[in-house]
Formats: C-alpha cells, structure tokens, sequence
C-alpha cells in the first residue's frame, strides 16, 4: 500500500472510542485476518499487519496524542512491525487473555507464556512541607509476601521433591481442540504448575510464600508535591510461582505549611505593611526553607500587588531549576490615630491635593 489508511478507518472506530473499544476493534479484526485462518494469503497478511499497526498507536495514550496532532508524518520511525513473527511478540497475550488460552494451530501455538509476576504494592506516605521542599531518604516497615525462606519458594518441605502431575504430564497446560482452533488452557489438577507437592513446606504451608517484615529505604527527590507518587521496581510481593516480584507504589502526601503555599513549582507568600510604608517603600526579608531572601517593596507599593522572584520558588522533581517566589502585598489601614498623626496626616493632604 503506497498511501497509509486512517488508523480509525482500519479498526473501524470513532475519532473518540476509549481503550476497551480499540481493544474489541482489533481483536475482532485480528480473528479475521489472522494467518492461521488465511493461509498463502499475502494480501490479507498485509492487512493483519496494517491492523496491528493502528492498533500499536491507538492503544498507547502518547503515541496516540501525537497521530491525532499530526496524523501518520508524526510517528515516523514509531510505527510498523517487520512481520507477523513480530508482531505476535508484541500483541500475542492479547488473544490468550481473551480466550484463556492460545486460539490457533501452528507455529504460533507453542509460544511460551508470560512468566507470573507478583503483586504490586502501595504504600501512603506522609512528608512535611520542608522535607518535601529538600528531598529525604525515609525508612519505610511493610509487611508482605515473599518467597518463603524455609522452601526457597518451592512449596515443598526441604529435602522432598513435587510429583509430576498426571493429568497434564509435567505441562502445565491441557489441550482442547473445538473445529479449527486449539485451545492451551492451565490445567485444573496442578494450577498450571505441572507438579504437585505432596509434603508442604511447614512455615508457608505449601504456598511457597509467607509474610515477612521489611525495612525499604526510599529516596524522596526535592520537589515532590501532594499526589506523586514514586515507584520501586521489584519490591513488591513475590509471585505464586517463578516470575518476577511486583513493584512498590509510594503516594506522596505532604502537608501544607504555615506561611506559603505551593501553587505548582511556585511558592506564594503574603506580607502585610504599613500604608507609610506602601508610600514610601519598603525592604523585607522572608526566611525561605533554605535561605533568607531581601525584597524591595517600591514606593508607591498597591494593595494587591504581587512581586515575582526568579528561582526562589520549589525545586523541579528530577530536572534542573526552581520555580518562583510571589509576595502578595496586603496594605495595613489604621483604624485609628492620635492627635500628632492626624496633624502630619492634614499636612500631607494640604500638600497632595494643593490646598493652603
């Protein structure tokens, strides 16, 4: 094909579809136009290849935005896949999820499946406003499941081995044929594992995991603000059976301070004077997390005016440079005056506004 067809036009959605309709477009079309079912059809292999693509940029939120602002020019060097074994490596999971199992004969039927992975973790995370101001490294205690010290994650007492499963001959996996299709689902006897244990691990129970307490130091960058939240890879739970652990989710909570409030990477600050002083000008000095910063208020100060300091604000979470200080200046009215003000007070009236 010389010219590219509109993503939407090929999986046959609207402009505004959401996840779960593109994912239903392609698996429909991909059942279609698979190989298997349209064998020495290059024309439609062509076509399958052309699905998956939409699919690749249509399903990935970034990718997505940039084809809607650009169209096909945008994603130059993004999109395409180099054949079908291709794309079974980047998409193959999808038709097993659908299915429980792999739907098609033949060279794609013994892909291995994705390894297990364990379950992610979540952990809140209360900062002050200071340390979420300069970064720190905080020692967090959680408890959760890991590979069971005693049986190595095995299940197994030490020093006993699993029978080979009967059912599935050590596989893992059973057969069942329906027409055309064949379909690998876990077996039900051994959950998929090809063995079973017939002396259980006494502190896991046979599970292969169990609950332990751990110490997990995070480093909290300078910056963060209320609802970051920092990922830990592998420190979450251990899967059931050989895989990789999950990740740890830390949610950023940090409380407000007494005298500025964040708005983005800038801190606001208010200060209150005197209205002689909004007249005439003024220098103050505000104590900062980290440093003490001297303001010039100008004369002829206003009620409401804001004064904007470069790089005096929070610092960016993981890039260079801060944000801003804006000082909202609040002019203070005397609700009353002695004898000695009013008399300078008539004076500067006599004077401002010409009068003898």
């Amino acid at each position: 094909m010389n010219t590219k067809r509109d993503y939407y036009e090929i999986l046959g959605v609207p402009l505004n579809a959401d996840a779960k309709q593109i994912k239903q477009a392609y698996r429909r079309l991909a059942m279609k136009l698979h190989p298997d079912r349209n064998p020495d059809s290059s024309e439609t292999e062509d076509l399958f290849k052309e699905a998956a693509e939409a699919y690749d940029v249509l399903c990935n939120p970034e990718k997505r935005e940039i084809y809607d602002r650009f169209g096909h020019g945008g994603l130059q060097g993004q999109a395409g896949f180099t054949g079908v074994d291709d794309i079974f490596s980047h998409f193959g999971a999808i038709f097993s999820d659908f299915f429980g199992g792999d739907v098609f004969g033949g060279r794609h039927r013994s892909r291995p499946p994705r390894p297990p992975r364990g379950a992610d973790l979540r952990y809140d995370l209360s900062l002050s406003f200071e340390d979420a101001f300069r970064g720190i490294k905080k020692k967090i205690e959680l408890v959760q499941l890991r590979n069971c010290g005693r049986c190595e994650g095995k299940g197994s007492e030490p020093g006993t081995t699993p029978e080979t499963c009967s059912d599935c001959h050590g596989h893992g996996q059973v057969i069942q044929r329906t027409g055309f299709m064949t379909i690998a689902t876990p077996c039900p006897s051994c959950l998929g594992r090809g063995s079973i244990i017939t002396t259980p691990c006494e502190e896991c129970e046979g599970t292969g995991r169990a609950a332990y307490n751990r110490t997990v130091t995070i480093t909290v960058p300078p910056g963060v603000d209320t609802g970051m939240r920092l990922r830990l890879a592998g420190e979450g739970e251990d899967p059931e059976s050989p895989g990789d652990p999950g990740d740890l989710y830390v949610f950023i909570d940090v409380e407000p301070h007494q005298l500025f409030v964040r708005n983005g990477n800038d801190l606001e600050y208010t200060v209150s004077i005197p209205y002689t002083r909004a007249i005439l000008g003024f220098s103050i000095e505000v104590e900062l997390i980290d440093e003490t910063v001297e303001i010039e208020l100008p004369p002829g100060t206003q009620p409401g005016d804001r004064i904007r300091v470069s790089g005096k604000g929070v610092p960016f979470v993981g890039g260079k440079g801060r944000g801003d200080l804006i000082v909202n200046v609040k002019v203070v009215l005397p609700i009353g005056i002695n004898d000695e003000e009013r008399t300078l007070l008539d004076k500067l009236d006599n004077i401002s506004n010409g009068s003898t």
